[in-house]
């Protein structure tokens, strides 16, 4: 198939948004065979089927590469109770918080888990997405574990959509096991790791490492295991204080850290020295109304790859819209638009460790978003509106 008369946003670095003002793209079967200006479109691909795009906008498809989408219930009930005056403590007394959902995923079945999932996919796949992260961590128990990631992967068979799991048993310690991690890291939290391997759901390990959550010695017994059964490593890190999560994730050459409001200066640059993607998460940012921002400016000192994802979850973030994360990821972290257009994609890819997408490059998948606008700055210029055109998934329109 032959693209014409196209904008192409590449988002290659040899110029902003790697930007070709009059390109055409050949695609042959799901990969990407040839991209680049109009008038060097080589002879062999003149005679091919042509899509006259008359000057619209192609960006690579849009990646999250951070989210929680399989779960059961939602806590609405939480969020009003909240608004309505009830502290913390007393939502947490009336069976809100993380144990809300934790009772609720354990109580799902999978096509319920499933059917909730699809809608908040279908979401993101209406704004151009094709490549999705899904976490567990809502079962803290091995069955229920294992039951998340079986509904991640299925998501894929379901949908033209693209899935990398990521294993977060270190995500709380559930009430049975209150004031006792390293008892639920040797009794749950592993076992549930390697059956979770052997089935071959696992693409990734995550943790939480947080004075809520867990302390940097038994989220390294976590990453130790993961590495010994040859899985990268990926952290929550640095969300509500500053307890070394950072450091940690780096000196593992994790994937990314993720979060990341408390992280220093010092911080950016360990993340710099091992490659690894800081993920910027502007709905949590949001929604818990926090006011200490990421170091956005030692990231940029320092090369940090950002991305940004939407971190969609029943409670602090419950945003299923890349378009949305990237005007927030403007307007609160005052990043530029072509970062945060560089975090859904390029950014997004690198935090995932894929390698052959996140880019429009000769050789890469044939994943593309086809966009009703003349800049890429318009897709986080406008608040609630989606200009997605067409969505090209595999080659395939």
């Amino acid at each position: 198939m032959l693209l014409l008369n196209a904008v192409i946003a590449t988002m290659e670095s040899n110029k902003p948004y790697g930007l070709i003002e009059r390109g055409a793209l050949v695609l042959k079967g799901s990969k990407i065979a040839w991209v680049g200006d109009q008038n060097d479109l080589p002879k062999e691909f003149s005679g091919m089927d042509s899509v006259d795009l008359e000057g619209r906008l192609v960006t690579p498809a849009l990646i999250d590469c951070h989210t929680h989408i399989v779960y059961g219930g939602n806590r609405a009930n939480e969020f009003e109770m909240r608004l309505n005056g009830a502290s913390y403590q007393e939502v947490s007394e009336a069976g809100g918080g993380i144990v809300s959902t934790v009772t609720n995923t354990r109580e799902a079945s999978e096509e319920e888990l499933l059917t909730g999932a699809l809608k908040r996919a279908d979401a993101l796949i209406a704004e151009g997405t094709t490549l999705i992260e899904i976490k567990s961590g809502y079962g803290l128990d091995v069955d229920t574990e294992i039951k998340m990631l079986r509904v991640a992967r299925e998501i894929q068979l379901k949908r033209d959509i693209r899935v990398k799991t990521s294993f977060l048993g270190a995500h709380a310690v559930p009430k049975e096991f209150k004031g006792n991690a390293d008892k639920y890291i040797d009794e749950i939290c592993l076992p549930a790791l390697d059956k979770a391997f052997n089935e071959g759901l696992v693409d990734a390990v995550d943790g939480f490492c947080e004075g809520i959550a867990f302390n940097t010695d038994q989220i390294s017994r976590v990453f130790n295991h993961a590495k010994s059964l040859g899985l990268p490593v990926k952290l929550h890190a640095e969300q509500l204080s500053n307890l070394g999560g950072t450091k940690l994730a780096s000196s593992f050459n994790a994937l990314s850290a993720d979060h990341l409001e408390y992280a220093n200066r010092s911080d950016a640059k360990a993340l710099s020295d091992s490659k690894t993607v800081a993920v910027i998460l502007p709905g949590a940012f949001y929604t818990l109304r926090e006011t200490q921002a990421p170091p956005i400016s030692d990231f940029r000192d320092y090369a940090v790859p950002m991305a940004l994802a939407t971190d969609c979850n029943p409670g602090s973030s419950p945003l299923a819209s890349l378009l949305l994360t990237m005007n927030m990821g403007c307007t609160l972290f005052r990043l530029t638009p072509e970062e945060v257009l560089l975090g859904v994609t390029r950014n997004a890819a690198m935090a995932l460790g894929v390698k052959d997408m996140g880019l429009v490059r000769a050789g890469y998948t044939a994943d593309l978003a086809v966009w009703d606008i003349l800049h890429p700055s318009e897709l986080s210029y406008r608040i609630g509106f989606n200009p997605l055109y067409k969505r090209i998934f595999g080659g395939k329109i």
